[in-house]
């Protein structure tokens, strides 16, 4: 009791809180509709106070702040998403496979057009509830999400409910990986450990991946074991969970050009560096990989390219064989295409892509989407591979800092950001001195009044509402920063 009282007494405002987000999650879960915007915006606002809150007073209470995140998930279990209708798309695909069929080669219009198939329990709602969007095409999500399918359907119960809470459950056990593995992360980095709540406990993490089932939450679980591995020098296998990765969503497939520096190995001459900027932690790391150097003296543009090679056909060839069991030409065919209209005929929440549409219906009278859906990508390639060539990733900061680069550059030239895709960069700015992430999920709530009509139309005034605020953030962190950098002498290593 005394240890009770003494808890009590030292965290009193954090259970406050604490209490305060459960009802609010709880709200969230189980009576809010997506149409009611006003209802959604304080309770999101709400939840974001309360979270900065929950983490700035536990302070270093560790095992409190993980309590407060696996409860805030748990209050999801039974909940029907509401914000989002992917997830019977999900369960879709999973009986479509426990059915003997593969999923990537019929879609759900065509298959109900067949007959409904035995054995394939909830077929008709199913089909009804995610729409005539998603029913129309082929399904885009990589095997080991399919696996997750899989998984989620075989608990008990035969019902859409059932399957919901095994698709919960295998997120929010992504979520304790994350813990884990970015825990340790920040350790070794020197970073403070109870940097990883801002993601854990960021109330767009909770409601997107646990509440509303999207599995960004799973990639980025074997996206940090990844990074984590690499940083503990075990490239191989870091390999290995990086193509586990991708194969949960194909994001970290835009991360690979910047490992070209990862692998080149350190040049060590009289005591310094030489061309690499290493932190004090890294240094005796350096001097260790100096050993057998003498080849690399003479052709250092070719160190570490066997490495690189090889870390790439690793993630090939598990990638490859991931997808084998699924492998036809029609699957080519299908998955291609299916990937292929996200760029060239979805519009929803874009930024630079609405200001350029707006000026091509100016100039010739039409949406110009598919001429803008070709050149964007290509100028998205163009700074990834400028991040990969012309900046030194040699280190987890830096590999970090150039991915949330690229993908912020590649969502602010997209045709469609839906708010789930912001989990990526909130992760990644973890390890970075960049804000503007947390800062965009909660600007990012405004998309969601699109759904307070009849018709689902954006207003572009809110949307540019969002995205100035997001710009503003972004562009006064990239000068505030490079102001610091400038005054900030470069480490020469030890005398």
């Amino acid at each position: 009791m005394p240890i009770l009282a003494n808890f009590y007494k030292y965290h009193k405002l954090p259970l406050l809180l604490i209490i305060l987000s459960s009802l609010f999650y709880a709200f969230f879960a189980y009576n809010l509709a997506r149409t009611d915007s006003t209802i959604l915006l304080l309770l999101y606002l709400g939840l974001f106070l309360f979270a900065s809150q929950i983490i700035r007073t536990t302070g270093f209470y560790f095992r409190l702040l993980v309590i407060a995140a696996v409860l805030f998930r748990l209050l999801f279990l039974v909940a029907i998403p509401n914000l989002s209708q992917d997830f019977y798309r999900f369960i879709w695909d999973g009986q479509m496979i426990m059915a003997g069929l593969n999923p990537y080669l019929v879609t759900p219009d065509f298959q109900m057009e067949m007959t409904v198939t035995e054995g394939f329990y909830n077929q008709l709602e199913l089909y009804k509830g995610m729409g005539p969007l998603s029913a129309s095409h082929f399904t885009n999500y990589p095997p080991i999400n399919q696996f997750c399918f899989v998984i989620a359907n075989l608990l008990p119960g035969k019902s859409i409910l059932s399957s919901v809470i095994g698709l919960r459950l295998i997120i929010i056990a992504a979520d304790i990986g994350t813990l884990y593995f970015g825990k340790k992360l920040l350790e070794r980095l020197k970073l403070p450990s109870n940097r990883i709540f801002w993601y854990l406990l960021n109330p767009f993490i909770v409601i997107e991946l646990t509440g509303n089932l999207h599995f960004e939450g799973v990639m980025i679980f074997f996206l940090v074991w990844s990074l984590y591995l690499l940083h503990c020098g075990k490239w191989k296998w870091a390999a290995v969970t990086l193509a586990c990765s991708i194969s949960v969503k194909l994001i970290p497939l835009m991360f690979l050009p910047l490992f070209f520096w990862w692998f080149r190995r350190p040049i060590v001459m009289n005591g310094t560096v030489d061309k690499y900027e290493q932190s004090k932690a890294e240094f005796q790391t350096a001097l260790e990989h100096s050993q057998g150097v003498n080849e690399e003296r003479r052709f250092p543009v070719f160190s570490g390219m066997t490495k690189l090679i090889s870390f790439y056909g690793i993630i090939g060839i598990i990638v490859l064989l991931l997808f084998l069991p699924f492998f036809s030409m029609a699957f080519i065919n299908n998955y291609t295409k299916t990937v292929g209209l996200w760029f060239g005929n979805f519009e929803f929440n874009a930024s630079v892509y609405y200001i350029l549409r707006d000026i091509g219906f100016a100039i010739t009278g039409f949406n110009e989407i598919a001429i803008l859906a070709k050149i964007l990508p290509v100028m998205s390639l163009i700074i990834i591979l400028g991040l990969s060539f012309f900046r030194k990733n040699n280190t987890i900061p830096k590999l970090a800092t150039s991915m949330l680069f690229a993908f912020a550059c590649y969502l602010f030239l997209s045709t469609t950001v839906h708010p789930w895709y912001l989990a990526t960069l909130i992760f990644l700015c973890m390890f970075t001195n960049y804000k503007f992430p947390l800062v965009w999920s909660v600007a990012i709530v405004l998309s969601y009044l699109a759904y307070s009509n009849a018709y689902n139309s954006e207003n572009l005034w809110v949307i540019g509402l969002e995205y100035f605020i997001v710009f503003s953030v972004f562009i006064w962190e990239i000068l505030k920063l490079k102001s610091k950098a400038e005054k900030k002498p470069a480490f020469k290593g030890p005398a």
